[in-house]
């Protein structure tokens, strides 16, 4: 799937929400608990409830490499159950070089089927080409996060400006607007017009909207392109909006009102014609 492929996507579903399955078993329903693979079932039911309303999942490694054996076994029948329609995208932040990095993503893209995978930049190049050999898949790369101690060295001043601004002047000679995404924070909305002045084409991934507060209407005004360009993720807001046996429901619910939002911001924005 190359860049004019997801925003047919986009168009198709008017929607470019990506939906983040950070499972945490401690999070589920109580009734699911009963289930071989509690993971996997909730996953599942909130896939088959919300895949018409998104063009992308996440699945954070973190939530099911915890887990061992039984969490890799729950991201494999995931990602397998993960409609063809859908951009599949492994939130690894990955980050090193040569063999090693060619070793995650065939482990990543050829034998768990997913599409895109987000990296570390900051070992450079030889980090992430080894990523870039693999035809129709993506790296997405850390740029500009919200997290509090982000400041400690995205903001350092450089001769030239910002580090973050740095990293990604030079990391968008490495790939394509093909092949390449950045992750931006939804909260760091206001800097995504310094963002867009670098990668202008790029599709950038954006965490942080729904429970970590993030302004849907702020990242579409300061980061919306002519092909759309965002790729906005929403998790906790979602796939927790109940713990009742109606959760898939109430997940559907939150995705729906997203996605409605998104289809009047393509709409004004001339996209859906």
């Amino acid at each position: 799937m190359n860049h004019q492929q997801l925003f047919e996507r986009i168009k198709k579903k008017r929607s470019f929400l990506c939906v983040g399955l950070d499972t945490d078993l401690s999070k589920i329903p109580p009734h699911l608990l009963a289930y071989q693979d509690p993971i996997f079932e909730f996953n599942k039911r909130i896939i088959d409830a919300t895949h018409d309303l998104c063009v992308a999942y996440k699945p954070n490694m973190a939530f099911y490499e915890s887990r061992s054996f039984e969490g890799w076994l729950s991201l494999e029948k995931t990602a397998q159950h993960l409609p063809d329609d859908v951009l599949k995208l492994a939130d690894a932040k990955r980050g090193d070089i040569g063999n090693t990095s060619r070793m995650y993503a065939m482990g990543f893209f050829d034998k768990m089927g997913f599409d895109a995978i987000t990296l570390s930049p900051y070992m450079g190049s030889d980090s992430v080409l080894p990523y870039l050999q693999f035809e129709n898949k993506w790296v997405v790369l850390l740029a500009l996060t919200s997290n509090e101690g982000a400041a400690d060295l995205q903001y350092l001043k450089t001769e030239n400006g910002l580090l973050f601004e740095e990293v990604l002047k030079v990391a968008k000679t490495w790939g394509t607007i093909d092949n390449t995404m950045f992750v931006v924070g939804a909260t760091k909305a206001s800097m995504l017009k310094k963002v867009r002045k670098i990668v202008p084409e790029h599709f950038l991934l954006v965490p942080g909207v729904g429970a970590q507060g993030g302004s849907l209407t702020e990242v579409a005004k300061n980061g919306l392109t002519d092909k759309c360009g965002l790729l906005v993720n929403a998790s906790r807001s979602i796939i927790y909006a109940s713990k009742g046996e109606d959760f898939a429901e109430a997940a559907r619910a939150e995705a729906l009102l997203m996605q409605q939002q998104m289809e009047v911001i393509l709409g004004e924005a001339g996209l859906l014609g």
